[in-house]
Formats: structure tokens, C-alpha cells, sequence
């Protein structure tokens, strides 16, 4: 199980999100508590963030070491600022190869996109009927052979079919269909996910097994004030929330917090 990172609120230097908690994504990446399987994230990792005052696309870093094996996070941790950033390390799937292709976080446009959780033998259950589900447009921006960024190529799906669709309907919607094409051979998955445009962040905590992976958030804490944080496990002392079961919570651009049920 891959650990998450989620961030949207006042600008920050990314270090303070990355290395400087207690129980940061680094450390999370060789010491996790909470994973239901495996033992370390040492697969890769990912880092997504927004530029905090220009209308472009999300930058990215990623690599295929492990996130405490990589001698430019420090440095680039230091320099880089933002008010939006996504940071994702990575367990892999013992099927699914260890290339920077398959690095989180996957974006398109302005959206960024982290995942945590598995389709059960993937290319054997979900993987066509994914395939088969999306438009050429969609179909066409997979690059990788993870069952994440064949879950975001359903996101993008949604997106590009109405103009209207909002990110939290698109994220139910992909939920949904994953639950549909699941459903006739009783294929398990499970599905963490963050995603954002920069200025709006949206996670979900969702499994068709019986227990899903941990989520938490945390809002306007006394080291983070006017700002809300998702993490797969508590990154320090504070009130942290335990995200529902089945549940998707909406963070928008104002930081209100809405948490609403997944059926």
C-alpha cells in the first residue's frame, strides 16, 4: 500500500510537508503504521504542486528511488513554495513494474491525480473493461500499466465528456463504474484517492472489501493555520479526522471541509 499526501491552503515550502513532521511522508516511506499490506514504500515516489500565483499546469518530481535515497528532495524542498501540493510514495503492485512511467502523481492539464489502493490481478479482471468504458481522447492519454492511472483515465473520461462535471461528481462517477465492473466476478479493489486543479482538493476513502486503507485530514491546525491536510496516517500530534468508510470529503477554495457517504 502506497502512503498520500494532500494539501490545500496558505503557501508553503515544500519541506514542511515532506520531511520536517515527525511523521512525515519520508518518514512514512520506511517506518508506516497503518499499511494493510506490505511493509515499505520504497518503490518510487511523486511530488505534484500549483504555482500559488500563476494560472499553469502542476509541476511534478518524480523518481523510481526511495523518497530518502534522493539527494535533490532536500534542496528542492527548500526552494519550492505552494498552496497546493499532492506527494505520493509508492509500494508496487508485485506485477506492475518499477518505471517512472508508473510514478505518481498522473496529471492532465491542471489536474493531479494520487492514488492508493489496488485492483485485485488487474490485468486480468479490470483492465479491459476499463479500456472498453473510455473515449479515444481518455484511451489515449495512458501511457503506464498501473490499475491507478487506468482509474484517473476514467476520471479524465468524465471530465471530457460533460464540461460541467465538477470533481467531486467525477470521482463518485469513477467510484462507481469501478464498483459496477467489479461487481459480476466479485473483483476486489480499493481506492484512496487525491485529486485537484489547484484549487480545489477532493480525496475519497473507498474499498468493496470489507476495511479500506486509512485516511485522515486535518484542518486549520496551530503549525498549519488556514490550511487543510489529507495524510494516510496522522503526520503529527493534532486533531486529526479519520476520513469515513465509503466516504468523499470536498475541500474548496475558501478550505470549507463537506464529507459525504459513497453508496
Amino acid at each position: 500500500m502506497c502512503r498520500l499526501l494532500g494539501y490545500l491552503g496558505s503557501s508553503i515550502q515544500l519541506e514542511r510537508l515532506l520531511n520536517k513532521p515527525e511523521h512525515s511522508l519520508i518518514a512514512q516511506s520506511y517506518q508506516p503504521r497503518e499499511m494493510t499490506a506490505g511493509l515499505l514504500n520504497a518503490d518510487g515516489f511523486g511530488i505534484g504542486w500549483y504555482h500559488p500565483e500563476k494560472e499553469v499546469p502542476p509541476y511534478t518530481y518524480k523518481n523510481v528511488l526511495p523518497i530518502w535515497n534522493d539527494a535533490n528532495l532536500p534542496q528542492l524542498g527548500r526552494y519550492v513554495e505552494s498552496n497546493c501540493v499532492l506527494g505520493y510514495v509508492r509500494s508496487a503492485t508485485s506485477s506492475l513494474s518499477v518505471d517512472i512511467i508508473n510514478c505518481q502523481p498522473f496529471t492532465h492539464g491542471h489536474l493531479l491525480f494520487i492514488h492508493n489502493g489496488y485492483i485485485d490481478n488487474f490485468r486480468q479482471t479490470l483492465y479491459r473493461p476499463i479500456r472498453n468504458s473510455l473515449n479515444d481522447f481518455a484511451y489515449q492519454q495512458i501511457e503506464g500499466t498501473t490499475d491507478s492511472e487506468h482509474i484517473f483515465a476514467l476520471i479524465v473520461n468524465e471530465l471530457a465528456t460533460k464540461d460541467s462535471t465538477s470533481l467531486q461528481q467525477a470521482l463518485i462517477n469513477t467510484i462507481e463504474k469501478l464498483s459496477k465492473f467489479a461487481q459480476p466476478d466479485r473483483v476486489n479493489f480499493s481506492a484512496n484517492i487525491a485529486l485537484s486543479n489547484g484549487k480545489e482538493l477532493v480525496a475519497c476513502r473507498y474499498s468493496n472489501r470489507q476495511i479500506s486503507p486509512s485516511l485522515y485530514y486535518v484542518k486549520d491546525d496551530s503549525l498549519y493555520s488556514n490550511a487543510v491536510i489529507f495524510a494516510s496516517e496522522p503526520m503529527f500530534e493534532g486533531n486529526w479526522i479519520s476520513c469515513p468508510e465509503k466516504s468523499i470529503i470536498c475541500v474548496e477554495e475558501n478550505l470549507e471541509v463537506t464529507v459525504n457517504s459513497i453508496s
